[in-house]
């Protein structure tokens, strides 16, 4: 939470599996993501996530996501924020995917226990793709698009059970100005639940939406993941 007095703050999860016979499997994902404060008044985060499938040998992911922001008294119920995106997704053709911008968040729950958090900003995106033939015809030809977008976005999370059990979320809606039918979406949802010292269960189910997509692939993913986490914090 970029909005706590800690100087810094660290969490890295790392699931997969591996599995041989009648069925050949190869799954690895992993998350790291930190905040570090270095004036009471700036606050810089970082979200990086990796994910990894091969069937047979056969690679059917090999994605990096990654979201870097600069955040300025983060303290007050409404602060600005500059953001940076990194992003590549194999199963949807997506070479490369840049996106950088400013914003505005507004808190509008902060305590110890709950956390809600929307923001809305205005992007600058650039995405190169493995293929030039999509699923709207005004794009063919060209294995590159770029647009202005704006981005709604809400998140937070609950502590419940005596913070036996922790719930958090993230979603955020990105329509470009110049194509109404350009237009994405994601939604994350994941519970911890606390097991020794900073060690957590948890499970994450992700959803993502691309209305526009190479030819042939399909516009909706879904992910369910579950393993360990381990969080950090020094004051």
């Amino acid at each position: 939470n970029e909005s706590d007095t800690v100087r810094f703050q660290l969490r890295a999860a790392l699931t997969g599996n591996y599995q041989q016979g009648n069925v050949e499997v190869l799954n690895i994902k992993s998350k790291l993501e930190c905040s570090f404060s270095p004036h009471k008044n700036c606050v810089i985060k970082s979200q990086n996530s990796s994910l990894y499938q091969a069937f047979y040998s056969v690679k059917a992911d090999n994605d990096i996501f990654s979201r870097n922001y600069i955040y300025y008294k983060p303290q007050h119920r409404f602060y600005p924020f500059a953001i940076g995106y990194i992003s590549s997704n194999y199963r949807r053709k997506i070479r490369t995917r840049y996106f950088a911008g400013a914003g505005i968040t507004w808190q509008a729950i902060n305590s110890k226990n709950h956390v809600l958090k929307l923001s809305v900003s205005t992007v600058y995106e650039s995405t190169r793709f493995r293929s030039a033939t999509y699923n709207d015809v005004r794009y063919n030809g060209n294995n590159k698009i770029d647009c202005w977008r704006a981005t709604l976005y809400t998140g937070g999370w609950n502590y419940l059970l005596k913070k036996h059990l922790r719930i958090y979320y993230d979603a955020y809606w990105q329509p470009a100005f110049n194509n109404s039918r350009n237009y994405r979406t994601q939604l994350d949802i994941g519970a911890d639940l606390p097991v020794w010292k900073g060690l957590s269960l948890n499970i994450l189910y992700a959803f993502t939406h691309e209305n526009i997509v190479i030819e042939k692939v399909k516009q909706e993913d879904k992910i369910l993941t579950f393993g360990l986490a381990y969080n950090v914090k020094f004051k």
